[in-house]
């Protein structure tokens, strides 16, 4: 894994910077697992529901398989790919059944590598188990919340849980958050860091590198007039003259929970995650 930094000859190449991972292949995706993305630019029924959206560079969605519930049937990676529509990268695995998947590729894995999913496989990164059978101290990643659901958490760039204890039918695992959370044992894990792990030090660098990716301009809320925005109006660079900072619509921003305070989990919370 490399950061590449560009020369400093515009001032949109100053400080930009790209990833170039080692173990990446050369090849065109698999035509069989493309699928269709329709974006909708933020808008739903026509109006903007999701601010700063829109635009971008045209992709096609890879059918990643978060499940991996192939059981007992190992599969050689063909290629190590990025993937347009997600930081971490992904592999194309062979199965020697004759069926092709896209996983998510964790550290270390590389063209050649060997996985399997079951209840009795080897520790080793990219193979899947369940959180019981996997030591303490382990990272994984890619952990089902519900049996046979898929995995949910844990699927970012360069994210992993680690395994604290077994206790009776539940597994505590630590967050990158610092939250400390039960999930049931008989739940699907795969071993390993997910891939990538370098992408959030990337500097994008400039704003028409921000317009491919699919994001449309933020303007600051002292910069407009007050109709538009509650921290808007003064004479040059004034403070927003408020208490806390809101949104464009009055309600409360920065530091404000959003969680629901009688949430169905949170009584398989153990430790709740600490200020940042």
């Amino acid at each position: 894994m490399a950061v590449k930094v560009y020369k400093k000859n515009t001032a949109g190449r100053r400080g930009m910077s790209i990833i170039k991972p080692e173990n990446l292949t050369d090849e065109k995706p698999e035509k069989s697992l493309l699928a269709l993305l329709n974006r909708k630019s933020g808008r739903s029924h026509g109006k903007i529901s999701i601010r700063h959206r829109g635009s971008g560079a045209k992709r096609r969605y890879r059918l990643v398989d978060f499940k991996m519930d192939k059981l007992d049937v190992a599969g050689v990676v063909k290629t190590i790919e990025k993937d347009p529509n997600r930081n971490a990268l992904i592999a194309l695995v062979n199965y020697i059944d004759g069926d092709r998947r896209y996983v998510l590729a964790t550290v270390g894995m590389k063209k050649g590598s060997m996985i399997i999913t079951g209840e009795k496989v080897s520790i080793e990164d990219g193979n899947r188990t369940t959180l019981k059978n996997i030591p303490v101290g382990t990272v994984v990643s890619n952990v089902e919340m519900i049996p046979g659901k898929g995995g949910q958490t844990a699927r970012s760039a360069g994210t992993g849980l680690v395994v604290q204890a077994i206790d009776g039918a539940m597994a505590h695992l630590k967050m990158p958050s610092g939250e400390i959370r039960m999930v049931r044992k008989e739940c699907y894990a795969t071993i390993g860091q997910v891939s990538n792990f370098e992408y959030s030090s990337m500097r994008i660098g400039k704003a028409g590198r921000r317009r491919h990716m699919g994001w449309r301009p933020a303007v600051r809320g002292s910069a407009m007039n007050p109709v538009d925005h509650p921290h808007g109006g003064g004479e040059g660079c004034q403070p927003i003259g408020l208490k806390y900072p809101k949104t464009p619509w009055g309600k409360p921003a920065l530091g404000v929970k959003t969680r629901k305070k009688k949430k169905y989990s949170d009584r398989l919370i153990i430790k709740r995650r600490g200020k940042k």
